[in-house]
Formats: structure tokens, C-alpha cells, sequence
């Protein structure tokens, strides 16, 4: 931490407000920790079942921060007792957001009735209402974009057109560096699900709409993944308080992930293998994949002849599927499958794993690239397709495989690009070596990232209650 970050911090005390989904909650977890360890006093907004989240950063940071717990709010399209996105799906967004909206009255008799409220709110851009929030008590807000850059620059266009682009079989957003092209279905999935005068869609818009609006955008990026996206977004917003900190996760305080699975026998597996010989396939905590998209994947990696792992969740009824009957007998020397948790961060720093088949989440692309490895893409859903098309037209570090959440691969086309990909794709893996290298200086002291951490830590340092 830089002396004049030191200096100025003198313990302002700010509300932090994630979102109940863990790639949006774990990053901001991962920010409110470097926030603790240079001198803020910290209040963090969760609901009962979203407190065992925190135990770890509570643990850390005793005396610092402090745990706001209010009930979650009723929906009529929730059932009684989720709290969760993992509960829901992804189309359970939408209303968990017009949910937690009605936090608006109790938040702010809460700030009202303190006798040292918080000088500033970090909440998440999934929060957009604490924008009307902030501006009600007079404080300044920051929103945390547990995105990149380039899904930030879309949003505010996207929304405010958002009739006139459904409309449109492609878009060309000629506003934005390099003009990309998206179809309508390859937006993010809040976008797709929009219905015009239904209040929840429209208390949505206008909560995406206000982000920009407020006082600071912190964004999980690093400048040199993003550089011309964070740039027009700071000229877009009209300041430079845009924040670019990551990967959050190199500078976390997450502890493991899951203490009683053990990983050795998957680096044990690893050490065998030679290097950059092995694609690792997961796609996200969320995602399921029905019967028949897993049969056709695990035929595909079987006919790849490439080295994998594969992270299955545990077969469930409902058309969701397990791996085929005999299909890890049949690749034993070739492939590993993993059912429930794996380490994946592990897994992706080894020396053997040179792929990454992934739905291009963002958490998961920020590892992807940490561990230098190219990314197969099978963008699914939210904002999967956006970012999928950073890093294959625009980073070159990726390749698409598949597309959509309902897309079953055709398993000969699947092994051949796998394979391809695995064994021809040199310039791209050369590429990733070369990102994880700037990734990781990034979050070194006196760089990029860890310069706008320490300008954040100094803008709230100046302000008082």
C-alpha cells in the first residue's frame, strides 16, 4: 500500500452490498478484504442464508468488519427460503433483483438511525436502485462490476434501445473501438428476458441504467486485457473515477474452496501427463447440462484423443445427465472425470493443463487467464457471448466450440476442434502465456491494478460524515 493510501485512510466507514450470486458475491469479497487491509471500516449488507459467505472475511478482519443482516424480502415468483441465485437458475435474476429492491425503506431507516453511518456505498451493479439510495442520504456510491469493461460499455446503449435492437437481427455498436457485431440472442441474458411495462423488467432497466450514473465503477478487469474499453468507458461517464482491480481473485482472501475434497490425487493424475497436453472442461457452478449434451460432449473428448478432466455435477432426474454408462472405464488413460467440487484453480496453474473448455463465465475467463491457458469457448447465457467474443476477435487467446445453452455439439466436429485447438494452437497458447504474465503484474505493487485499489482506498479517505 502506497504512504499516501496510508495516509489518507484514516478509517471511513462504507456500506459493501454484493449480490447473491457467487460470480458476483465472491469477487466483491475478494475487493472488501484489500478494502479491510488498508484501513476501512467496513458494514457488509446480506441476508441470513448469504452469512456463512462471510466467514472466512470475518474471521480475517475481526474488528473491521461487520455484518448487516436483513431478512429477504418476499416475491411472489421466489419460493420461501431461497436467497440464492445457485436455487433459481439463471433466470432466477430477475426477480432475486426486484426482490431485494424492497431493501430500499429498511436500508435507509437503518442509515438514518445510526449514529455513525457509512460514508459511501460499494454495491453491486446488480443493485442499481442503491444508486437513488445514495443519492437520498447524500453519500456517494461506487458500482462493483463483477464484469469486464466491455460488458459495462454495451449496457447502457443496450438498455436505453432495447425495443429497437430485439427487433434487429444484428447489431453493429459502431460507437464502441473496434464496432462489434453481436446478434440480439448473444446479449445478456436480462436483455433476452425483458418484457416492456412489467414492473420488475422495468425496475430492472432503470437499476442497469443508473450504474454509470453513480459516483465510481470498480471493475474486476486489469488494463491490459481491457485497455481501450476501460478508456471509453472513463470518457463515456465523464470522469476517470473507473477503477480497473483485478483478478480480485490473486488478491482475495478466500481460503479453499472446499477443505475436505482433497486434490491430490488430481495433481498426482496431472504429473503424469506432459505439458500442455491436458484441457480441463467445467462450466461454471450454475450451469447443467442435459442427458444429451453430455453424451455428445463426452463422445467428443473421447474421439479428441486429447487428455482431460471433466467436472460433471452429480447426475440429477429432470433430463439432466450424468457422464454415459462405461464412458470413464473407456478413457481411463485418457481423460479423468470429477464429479461434484474440483480445484480448479489448481488445476489451471499446472504445467500440464493447456486448455481451458469453459461457458466463459468471467470469474472462470479471469482464471483461464491467470493459469495462461486458451480457452475453448461454450458460451451458455448471461454475459457468456460477450465475453467469449473479447477473447476470441479481439485478445486471440480463445477458440469457439459450441454456442448456446441448448446446443448439442455434433461429437465428431467437437473432437476435431478440441484437438486442433490442443495441438495447432500455438500462437493463441503463446498469447495466454503472455496475458497471464500482464495478469499477474497487474496485481504487483506499484502497477496498474494495485494503483487504482490504492486511488479508491485515497477518494474515500477524503470523505467524511
Amino acid at each position: 500500500m502506497s504512504a499516501t493510501a496510508a495516509a489518507t485512510a484514516s478509517h471511513p466507514h462504507i456500506l459493501v452490498f454484493p449480490y447473491p450470486a457467487q460470480g458476483h458475491m465472491l469477487p466483491l469479497l475478494d475487493l472488501t478484504h484489500q478494502l479491510a487491509l488498508r484501513g476501512l471500516t467496513i458494514t457488509i449488507l446480506v441476508t441470513p442464508k448469504s452469512l456463512p459467505f462471510l466467514s472466512t472475511l470475518l474471521s480475517t478482519h475481526p474488528s473491521s468488519i461487520t455484518p448487516l443482516v436483513f431478512p429477504f424480502p418476499s416475491h411472489p415468483l421466489i419460493p420461501q427460503g431461497v436467497e440464492h441465485v445457485k436455487d433459481l437458475g439463471n433466470s432466477g435474476n430477475l426477480p432475486i433483483m426486484a426482490a431485494l429492491g424492497k431493501l430500499h425503506d429498511p436500508l435507509l431507516n437503518w442509515f438514518n438511525s445510526q449514529s455513525n453511518p457509512p460514508v459511501a456505498i460499494i454495491s453491486d451493479f446488480f443493485l442499481g436502485w442503491t444508486q437513488r439510495l445514495a443519492t437520498q442520504l447524500q453519500i456517494p456510491r461506487l458500482t462493483f462490476f463483477a464484469s469486464g469493461a466491455f460488458v459495462v460499455s454495451l449496457c447502457d446503449y443496450m438498455w436505453s434501445n432495447i425495443e429497437k435492437l430485439k427487433s434487429l437481427s444484428e447489431i453493429k455498436l459502431s460507437h464502441l473501438p473496434g464496432s462489434p457485431v453481436f446478434k440480439p440472442e448473444n446479449f445478456p441474458s436480462l436483455f433476452k428476458h425483458y418484457k416492456q411495462s412489467d414492473p420488475d423488467c422495468e425496475f430492472v432497466k432503470d437499476g442497469i441504467l443508473a450504474n454509470t450514473k453513480s459516483w465510481g465503477c470498480v471493475l474486476n478487469s486489469f488494463d491490459a486485457l481491457e485497455t481501450e474499453y476501460i478508456q471509453w468507458l472513463k470518457t463515456y461517464v465523464g470522469h476517470n473515477r473507473v477503477y480497473s482491480v483485478g483478478p480480485v481473485s490473486l488478491i482475495g482472501n478466500r481460503g479453499d474452496s472446499d477443505p475436505s475434497s482433497g486434490s491430490d490425487g488430481v495433481m498426482t493424475w496431472l504429473d503424469q501427463c506432459p505439458d500442455g497436453s491436458v484441457v480441463y472442461v467445467c462450466f461454471g457452478s450454475q450451469k447443467l447440462l442435459r442427458k444429451v449434451q453430455v453424451e455428445a460432449l463426452a463422445n467428443g473428448l473421447e474421439k479428441s484423443g486429447t487428455r482431460f478432466i471433466w467436472v460433471v455435477k452429480p447426475g440429477t432426474t429432470n433430463g439432466f445427465g450424468d457422464v454415459p454408462d462405461g464412458f470413464e472405464e473407456r478413457v481411463a488413460g485418457q481423460g479423468l472425470v470429477i464429479k461434484g467440487w474440483a480445484p480448479q484453480l489448481l488445476i489451471l496453474n499446472h504445467k500440464a493443463v493447456g486448455g481451458f473448455l469453459s461457458h466463459c463465465g468471467w470469474n472462470s475467463v479471469l482464471e483461464g487467464i491467470v493459469g495462461g491457458v486458451m480457452i475453448l469457448a461454450w458460451p451458455m447465457e448471461a454475459d457468456q457471448f460477450v465475453n467469449a467474443k473479447l477473447l476470441v476477435d479481439e485478445i486471440g487467446v480463445a477458440v469457439r466450440v459450441c454456442e448456446g445453452a441448448d446446443s448439442v455439439p455434433n461429437s465428431d466436429e467437437l473432437g476435431r476442434a478440441v484437438a486442433e485447438a490442443m495441438t495447432e494452437g500455438g500462437g493463441m497458447k503463446t498469447k495466454a502465456k503472455d496475458l497471464k504474465q500482464k495478469a499477474l503484474a497487474a496485481v504487483s505493487h506499484g502497477e496498474s491494478s494495485m494503483k487504482d485499489l490504492d486511488r479508491v482506498v485515497e477518494e474515500l479517505g477524503q470523505l467524511r460524515g
